[in-house]
């Protein structure tokens, strides 16, 4: 990353110097330059000045995925505001938490969640000012028509300013807004660009369809306008259009999910798709089973990097290099990033011997300034030390690479055994009939957790529990197989595609005492 690009803000003013005509984002709704990037984001950040936004002070946004979010990221870098995107998949009462918790006394809304903002805005004693960025709505302001008006002077963005504020699913509790810094920004991106598949350039056409209140979408895009590259944004996951996109717009590079492109690689069109563009896959944010990534690797042509991270070090953590991706490495999310470090702890706080199970654990400059008003949960996640608590279960092996097994709240104790999920559901996921997988644990008398498995058949399919089980035990020890399998037509998943195992557990969990998170 060029050493002049200190806060967000650099991003659109040095492109818009060199390539200020090239375009920078495509969504579906229009597209901005360069040049008119860097032009309204300015603008935006004279429209947030001139309506109070004082430095520190959060701007909310929630709607769609629209080019005016990102003008509105960079101005609210200018003003020295927060930019806060809220998950448009929240329930109201959701929605109204986050933006009484916040502070924010601002939204902008795409026409289509308006009355969900209305509503959320309703439960809230202090008013709060809307703006609609795309539709005009009587009564409301327009944000594009007040912006094409605003002038004045800007302020200068500071490195420790809070530049984004981006909250946690909530699953174990109320969502907390992780608080991150331009310098957390810059201590992303400088080593992000290095990695192939994220060292972006202005011949560059990089294709995003992961949600931008995620910072596993926030966060590659930002790669994308940092390298001077032509960003695609493709609002929601259709398969059919992203594979159309990828093909059409000549892709270079894009980045998933596991479970969208397993989603990708069962839809028909999938075969026909021209990907002889596309140079690099980049995907994380969950375990990746080895028949799923070896039919993609066939499938795409492309080369593959993995990145391990989450809200809360920013995306930072491991990389698992294009050249890593050998096979006794397939199911590794890789080494720690340079400039970071990465241990597995027990449950003392020390690091374990290699091979031990325990939490991974992230400490480097990119990880989160904390949480907003939440001291007690920041001093739960971060330790006085600095090592940031992942949640995640996981082993080192020799040569420094890790494997992620699960969500700790997630594992699965069978008779005194801990049994991690992804390796069970990696396991049957390369059986021949299944299109999807989770796996959870259920009550049982005598192990006190039994293993079950939830399946998606393949279309055509009447594959039957007998013949999960006995593939999954071929390849696994018997006690993580699963002991009864059911079948289901689709796994609940959050926006961001990961399976909500607590959803799945719930009703197998009904008058009794453990149900984790």
């Amino acid at each position: 990353m060029s050493p002049t690009i200190r806060v967000l803000s650099d991003i659109p003013r040095l492109h818009a110097a060199e390539r200020g005509g090239a375009i920078a984002v495509q969504c579906a709704d229009g597209r901005l330059t360069y040049g008119e990037l860097d032009a309204y984001s300015r603008k935006a950040a004279a429209l947030l000045i001139a309506a109070g936004v004082q430095p520190g002070q959060r701007v909310a946004w929630l709607g769609r995925s629209h080019e005016t979010f990102f003008e509105l990221l960079f101005g609210a870098c200018l003003a020295r505001g927060c930019f806060t995107p809220i998950n448009s998949r929240l329930a109201i009462g959701e929605i109204a938490f986050i933006l009484d918790d916040s502070s924010a006394d601002l939204i902008f809304v795409t026409h289509d969640f308006l009355a969900a903002t209305q509503a959320a805005t309703a439960q809230i004693s202090r008013p709060i000012r809307i703006f609609t960025v795309d539709a005009l709505a009587p009564g409301f302001d327009h944000y594009p028509t007040l912006r094409d008006s605003a002038q004045g002077a800007l302020r200068e963005p500071q490195p420790a300013d809070d530049v984004l504020q981006l909250y946690t699913s909530g699953t174990t509790g109320l969502p907390k807004g992780v608080r991150i810094t331009n310098a957390n920004m810059e201590a992303f991106l400088g080593p992000a660009m290095t990695f192939e598949g994220m060292d972006n350039t202005p011949e560059d056409v990089f294709v995003s369809c992961m949600p931008l209140f995620h910072v596993g979408g926030m966060n590659p895009d930002l790669t994308a306008l940092a390298g001077g590259a032509k960003l695609i944004v493709i609002p929601a996951f259709d398969p059919p259009l992203v594979l159309k996109i990828l093909e059409t717009e000549r892709a270079t590079r894009t980045g998933f999910v596991p479970a969208m492109i397993n989603m990708l690689l069962q839809h028909p069109d999938c075969a026909t798709t021209d990907f002889s563009s596309l140079k690099t896959l980049v995907y994380g944010a969950s375990p990746i089973s080895e028949s799923v990534l070896t039919a993609a690797r066939e499938r795409f042509g492309c080369r593959f990097t993995q990145v391990f991270g989450m809200t809360e070090t920013n995306a930072a953590g491991t990389v698992l290099h294009c050249d890593d991706h050998q096979p006794h490495l397939l199911r590794s999310c890789g080494r720690a990033w340079p400039t970071h470090e990465v241990r597995i702890a027990g449950d003392d706080g020390e690091e374990v011997a290699v091979g031990e199970v325990g939490e991974i654990q992230v400490r480097g400059p990119a990880v989160m300034s904390g949480y907003w008003n939440r001291p007690e949960a920041t001093a739960e996640t971060i330790t006085p030390e600095g090592w940031l608590k992942t949640g995640d279960a996981g082993y080192r092996n020799e040569d420094g690479y890790f494997f992620v097994h699960d969500r700790v709240k997630d594992m699965i104790v069978s008779g005194g055994e801990n049994v991690y999920p992804a390796e069970v559901e990696n396991a049957i996921l390369g059986c021949p009939g299944v299109a999807d997988a989770a796996v959870i644990g259920v009550p049982d008398a005598r192990w006190g957790e039994a293993v079950k498995a939830i399946v998606v058949r393949a279309p055509g399919s009447e594959i039957d529990e007998d013949a999960v089980i006995a593939w999954a035990r071929e390849r696994i020890a018997g006690y993580k197989a699963p002991k009864s399998v059911d079948f289901i037509e689709v796994l609940p998943r959050n926006a961001t595609n990961k399976v909500l195992r607590r959803v799945l557990r719930e009703p197998y969990w009904a008058g009794h005492g453990r149900l984790v998170g």
